[in-house]
């Protein structure tokens, strides 16, 4: 499966942006996702990761309470609402996918996934 990863940007402090993550395949229900980031000068760590089904999420401990993953399956896309952005969530943001046998079934670990996306980079601005 392909994964296109867009729209980061520039927002200042406080501001929204919405990345989405559009599939190639029609089989994506098949698939668990998520969201990983990486900053200048550090490794690349988990964001977000929703089940195949959609009923199963979590997140980095960071990002609680101001990021929502979530997927339409109409459009084979997983989307990352990220509200209330700060400097540090500057970073560039990568979504992933692995095919998954249980429809629950998260994944946190960058090792878990086979499939990801160019990346798209969003900066915030203090």
């Amino acid at each position: 499966v392909q994964l296109q990863a867009s729209g980061g940007g520039l927002v200042q402090a406080g501001g929204f942006l919405r990345l989405s993550c559009a599939a190639s395949a029609r089989t994506f229900t098949s698939y668990a996702a998520g969201w990983f980031r990486q900053a200048p000068g550090k490794e690349r760590e988990f964001v977000a990761a929703i089940s195949r089904s959609g009923d199963s999420t979590d997140y980095r401990d960071s990002v609680k309470g101001r990021f929502t993953i979530s997927r339409d399956a109409s459009v084979d896309t997983v989307y990352l609402h990220m509200y209330s952005l700060k400097p540090e969530d500057t970073a560039i943001y990568y979504c992933a996918a692995r095919a998954s046998v249980r429809t629950t079934t998260i994944y946190t670990n960058s090792g878990s996934y086979n499939f990801w996306g160019q990346g798209t980079e969003v900066t915030v601005s203090s």
